[in-house]
């Protein structure tokens, strides 16, 4: 397996002094707005502390499922939800209308320097500043004034800049769940079939957790990192994700089993983890570096940034392929499944029935394989999977394969095409499983003699 890493676009995680002064504050907003190729740049002698947040939430959330059955997947993005808010009351709340969100923080969207020195006079503070060069705008990270809370902060900024966008820090969720009676042994390494790598080799993006690339379903991928400093912080769902889409051993292939992997980890074991900002940093990064393709299996909320981000992402070409979440077919729309840009898909399970906790959307794209299958667990095991989660990176990773046959003018409309042709339609027409059911014959059914206990 190689592994690279990627140098990672500069970024300044600190919080400013609340004893800076007003003027203090806008001298440095406008060295920050100026540096067009620097994170942050900071007024000779200033010592700033680093933000420090508590926790792990790499095991965050519910009890280990055992049985995967759909009532505990569907319930399982709320208890995440409520465990957050339970562990880390100091640093994440709700929005008005329930979504989890980094207290006190605000973002801005390429803003306007003139407008924040306004709203630092009326008591923001700037905390960070990122440079998204991949998407060529810029963020700028704000706490709320002291005394005024997270909602009555936005409200005030937009009112300050009625055309400008701001928004929450809203945090994104795993849409899928990992588990079993118990994990099934590896395939031999030995048994890995090669895959060289040549220059028309598909390269394909991943938005989730950290990846443990060192399970023999990777033996033979190449993968880019991206997120944690440079820190490796393997998850069960994100090494779950990778291998359905880039992995291939004895008795397993993913998607697109040959796939240059260009993978993101926007939690990095910590309770912010999947906030807005990362996410916006990770497809930037995929941007820059000529990512095609782009799965994420993550849910939340509607958020204005995260739409922009996504606009910009897929006004050059790129393709996002997004879950559609596990909240049930009575939950509201989640997001970025739902942006209109993006290709949402759907899950099914071994016989091609809908998934019960699937999730409604604003549309559906694809369904996959989300049930009665199995992907790399942590360490030298496959688990069974369930969820929408899982079937995205299917989907993705042949969207993957075939962008590489695509023109390069608009080829959305042609990959999209494609995918239909090679769907296999639902014996009823039912415009739940959008353009029809792809990856039901990969092997990757949990019931596969490998994957035997």
């Amino acid at each position: 397996m190689a592994v690279t890493k990627r140098p990672k676009p500069p970024m300044a995680m600190v919080q400013l002094l609340a004893a800076t002064s007003s003027l203090a504050r806008f001298a440095l907003l406008l060295a920050l707005l100026g540096g067009a190729a620097q994170a942050q740049l900071l007024p000779h002698g200033v010592q700033l502390p680093q933000v420090v947040l508590p926790g792990n939430l790499q095991q965050i959330g519910t009890a280990p499922i055992t049985t995967l059955d759909p009532v505990a997947v569907q319930q399982a993005y709320q208890q995440r939800i409520r465990e957050l808010l339970r562990r880390y009351p100091k640093v994440i709340e709700k929005d008005p209308q329930g979504a989890p969100m980094i207290r006190g923080e605000l973002l801005a969207y390429s803003p306007d320097p003139a407008v924040m020195g306004r709203a630092i006079a009326q008591g923001f503070v700037p905390l960070r500043q990122l440079r998204l060069d991949g998407l060529d705008v810029s963020l700028i990270i704000l706490q709320a004034p002291p005394g005024m809370s997270t909602a009555q902060a936005l409200a005030r900024l937009r009112t300050v800049d009625p055309t400008g966008l701001y928004e929450f820090n809203h945090l994104y969720i795993e849409s899928g769940e990992t588990g079993g009676d118990g994990p099934s042994p590896a395939a031999p390494l030995a048994d890995a079939p090669s895959s060289p790598i040549s220059p028309n080799r598909a390269t394909v993006g991943l938005i989730d957790g950290g990846i443990d690339s060192t399970h023999p379903v990777f033996h033979q991928a190449v993968i880019h990192r991206f997120g944690c400093d440079g820190k490796v912080l393997p998850t069960a769902h994100g090494t779950a994700v990778a291998s359905l889409l880039v992995g291939q051993s004895a008795g397993f292939q993913g998607a697109a089993p040959n796939a240059e992997l260009f993978a993101a980890d926007v939690y990095c074991a910590a309770p912010t983890g999947g906030a807005v900002d990362a996410v916006a940093q990770a497809f930037a990064w995929m941007t820059q570096q000529g990512v095609p393709v782009v799965s994420i299996s993550l849910v939340g909320p509607y958020n204005a940034i995260l739409a922009q981000v996504v606009r910009s992402v897929t006004a050059r070409g790129g393709i996002i392929v997004a879950a559609v979440g596990n909240e049930g077919p009575a939950a509201q729309p989640l997001y970025p499944a739902s942006y209109a840009e993006v290709l949402a898909v759907t899950a099914v399970d071994g016989r091609g029935r809908l998934l019960l906790e699937a999730g409604r959307c604003t549309h559906i794209d694809f369904a996959a394989p989300g049930a009665d299958i199995r992907a790399a667990a942590l360490g030298t095991a496959y688990t069974p999977v369930r969820g929408t989660s899982f079937a995205a990176p299917i989907v993705a990773g042949f969207a993957a394969t075939l962008r590489t046959e695509a023109p390069q003018a608009d080829p959305v409309p042609w990959v999209r095409a494609r995918l239909t042709a090679e769907a296999v339609q639902p014996k009823h027409p039912d415009p739940r499983f959008g353009g029809g059911i792809l990856g039901q014959d990969l092997n990757i059914k949990s019931n596969n003699a490998a994957a035997t206990r």
